[in-house]
């Protein structure tokens, strides 16, 4: 039997607190989504003014990077015309995504979800997930 690792609500807790800092930080309010490793939702918080357009997309991105065990921007790089995953963002329906912003979240070489985050550039949404899931591996 294998025993793994698993996101608690107080890690998610821990990482939201740290993502929702850093975009404070970059002054940009964000859509921001932690996942487990199945992809199911274990938190979510829109800030005042993050776009509304953007919660799917968070919450899609944390999907994607969960279940795919990859992150959204490397799909992003290999997904364009002529790429060998091109079109995969078509997957599961449109919640595939390929924009940065979605991280995985691994513990232990072990995968236990993902964060994802939007309302901000590509650049800055990135940047808030992987201060939430810093602070995860820091706290370890």
């Amino acid at each position: 039997m294998k025993i793994a690792p698993k996101l608690t609500l107080e890690d998610a807790r821990l990482m939201m607190t740290a993502a929702e800092k850093k975009a404070v930080e970059i002054g940009v309010d964000m859509d921001i989504a932690i996942v487990d490793d199945g992809g199911h939702l274990l938190l979510f918080q829109r800030m005042d003014n993050a776009r509304i357009t953007s919660i799917t997309i968070a919450i899609d991105k944390a999907f994607t990077a969960a279940a795919a065990r990859k992150s959204t921007r490397a799909y992003g790089e290999v997904s364009g015309p002529g790429q060998p995953a091109f079109g995969i963002n078509t997957s599961i329906g449109g919640r595939f995504m390929i924009f940065a912003g979605g991280l995985p979240i691994f513990i232990d070489d072990q995968p236990v979800g993902g964060i994802g985050c939007s309302s901000g550039s590509p650049g800055q949404d990135e940047e808030v997930a992987q201060a939430g899931l810093d602070a995860l591996l820091g706290s370890l």
